[in-house]
């Protein structure tokens, strides 16, 4: 009996050790078991990272061959230091700074010693490699602009870093990652998926083969090429327009959202943040913090919208009844705050919601903006009906566009004023320039241009966005193929239209018009203030332009902000209506005006004191 127990114990014993031996190397194996493993090396097969092309199937990003010198700590043998430094073209305290650096990684994983030499660099190198041991050339994949425009929104590609490899596992130290722009937004689907060898090594570290046979090893996948919904040649046009300005440039196709352009200026070449010159280049864009080259003004400006807002305002006063189109007020250069009389350069005289709209009379919307206030019991009451016209536009909160970055504007509520002027101690009249988009509202162009699109559609918009195709596929994103309606009905926006398409025939851009092509806009000069030394001192006004074309078939809603530009028309509605021209015939036909805005720039203002420090407190536009 004792014996049949024992035997009995030594099998359930070896059972047990035998299972759980298979448990931990099938079920439980993981490739980070193997990398732990100082007998086993890992060499990394990188994919080419997928191309991104325009919506009419032109290359805009590429790849081109790079290399790496790699690093595995513990298999560096003595060499002579100054030869090696000499090859590599680096100093010897920097060597010896990431080889150190290196170690406190990992002494037995590879790193990046010195990256992406040249192809004249790598030939000149790789047949001397063999003298220094724990040493090797790694092909990597750079990328190759076609086009010298559109930076911001495409982004660039950097190594990862140490929050980076934190957050990922996917990542091992000196790979590279989309940082900005498209390249982060859509980097798992352009990156693919890198393959891996894993080799085994002898007792005297030597090279003896595939591990397990190669039964671990995996192949690279190539990654997707996408599709954006970029204009290539709209985008590079509406560039050269911006050279000598300051400010953003967003068009939209209002029947899709897709993003046309999206131009930031001034902006910069991206070819600059590819290759060994990257870091150098880049230190230098992102610390000019006069014209801030790498700050994206298409989304992260939030200017005050100017008389765009008035647009709004009517809509808001329609749909709440307390105007019609036939309404009437009287302008007397201006418009009064208690004894203060608010200017306005519309000429004076009595005005309906057309003539207020193409004459942009300050007056006729400061009394408009009254009668939304005046309808309700409170102030408070009136403040949440106007904020929730204004948010259904897309204005004061982050549209959700499939872009990494942005600002959300600013559409105050009663909360906001609560805590400036005290609870129910603040009327219409305090908050008057929010009548005329001055005051505390504010829009980046993107919100602008999305307004737009909103009000061309008569009353929906679909979600800003950029991305058109993954490997050859439609995308079929539910948040970008859904329309959004604002709060306004529909028969409240053809009278506002018609007022927007005589600013061109005989409004505020009547000198604006293109051949052959309607279009509904609204100028914009915004107010633009600073302290020079505690003293509120005027600045050259910005200039601002929204636009759609053609009226009955919009095909195009572009917004256009141009910092000290001047009057609305001026800069912003010069450069708005080439780029309608050049969208909807492909061709420009006033080649004297191109002329101009191709030759003129502002650097004359921005050259003056404070000129990249100025803060609004805006009273009144036209």
């Amino acid at each position: 009996m004792k014996k049949i127990l024992l035997s009995s114990i030594i099998i359930i014993v070896g059972i047990v050790f035998i299972g759980r031996l298979s448990y931990l190397q099938i079920f439980s194996f993981s490739p980070n078991q193997v990398l732990e493993d100082p007998a086993i090396k890992a060499i990394y097969d990188y994919p080419e990272r997928g191309y991104i092309y325009d919506r009419n199937g032109d290359l805009l990003v590429a790849n081109q061959p790079a290399y790496d010198v790699m690093v595995i700590p513990r298999e560096v043998k003595p060499l002579d230091t100054l030869e090696f430094c000499g090859l590599l073209g680096i100093e010897k305290e920097d060597f010896k700074k990431k080889l150190k650096k290196a170690r406190v990684y990992s002494p037995r994983l590879p790193s990046v010693l010195v990256h992406q030499l040249s192809k004249e660099d790598y030939a000149r190198l790789q047949e001397k490699m063999r003298k220094y041991q724990g040493f090797y050339i790694q092909k990597r994949s750079l990328r190759y602009y076609t086009t010298n425009s559109g930076a911001n929104v495409l982004g660039y590609i950097s190594e990862v870093n140490e929050r980076d490899l934190a957050r990922n596992p996917y990542y091992v130290q000196g790979e590279l990652t989309g940082r900005t722009g498209i390249e982060k937004q859509y980097e798992e689907v352009l990156r693919g998926r890198k393959g891996v060898k894993y080799i085994q090594k002898d007792r005297f570290n030597r090279d003896i083969g595939p591990y397990k046979d190669g039964a671990l090893d995996t192949l690279p996948q190539q990654g997707q090429e996408i599709r954006v919904t970029l204009d290539k040649d709209l985008q590079e046009y509406g560039e050269l327009l911006m050279r000598g300005k300051r400010g953003g440039i967003v068009a939209i196709e209002p029947k899709s959202g897709e993003i046309l352009t999206m131009i930031s200026g001034p902006t910069y070449d991206p070819s600059l943040l590819v290759g060994r010159q990257r870091s150098r280049n880049y230190s230098r864009l992102h610390y000019d913090s006069i014209s801030k080259p790498t700050w994206d003004r298409s989304i992260l400006a939030e200017p005050s919208p100017g008389s765009p807002f008035k647009i709004l305002n009517a809509l808001v006063a329609l749909e709440e009844g307390v105007i019609n189109p036939s309404t009437t007020i009287r302008c007397y250069n201006g418009f009064y705050v208690g004894r203060t009389l608010r200017g306005c350069h519309c000429g004076g005289g009595l005005r309906t919601m057309n003539s207020g709209i193409y004459k942009s009379c300050n007056a006729y919307f400061a009394g408009t903006f009254r009668k939304i206030y005046d309808k309700f019991e409170t102030t408070d009451q009136g403040m949440d009906v106007w904020e929730k016209h204004m948010k259904s536009f897309g204005l004061g909160d982050y549209l959700g566009y499939d872009l990494p970055t942005g600002r959300k504007g600013r559409i105050p509520g009663k909360e906001y004023y609560d805590r400036v002027y005290g609870d129910n101690r603040w009327s219409s009249s305090y908050i008057i320039s929010n009548a005329i988009g001055q005051g505390e509202v504010a829009a980046t162009p993107i919100q602008l241009a999305n307004m737009t699109a909103a009000i061309a559609n008569r009353g929906y918009y679909y979600t800003p966005h950029i991305i058109k195709q993954i490997g050859g596929k439609d995308i079929s994103i539910p948040e970008f193929t859904k329309k959004k309606f604002t709060t306004i009905s529909p028969e409240h926006f053809e009278p506002v239209i018609q007022g927007m398409a005589e600013v061109y025939t005989k409004g505020t851009a009547k000198w604006l018009q293109i051949p052959g092509i309607d279009i509904a806009g609204k100028t914009g000069t915004v107010e633009n203030f600073t302290k020079i030394d505690g003293v509120r001192t005027q600045l050259t006004d910005h200039s601002v332009f929204v636009a759609f074309a053609p009226v009955n078939d919009p095909k195009i809603a572009i917004a256009v902000y141009i910092e000290n530009g001047y009057y609305g028309s001026r800069y912003a509605g010069h450069i708005a209506s080439l780029l309608i021209e050049k969208y909807t015939k492909g061709e420009i036909s006033r080649k004297d005006l191109e002329k101009r805005m191709l030759e003129k720039t502002l650097e004359h203002e921005y050259a003056k004191p404070y000129s990249g420090e100025e803060f609004k407190i805006n009273e009144y536009v036209w």
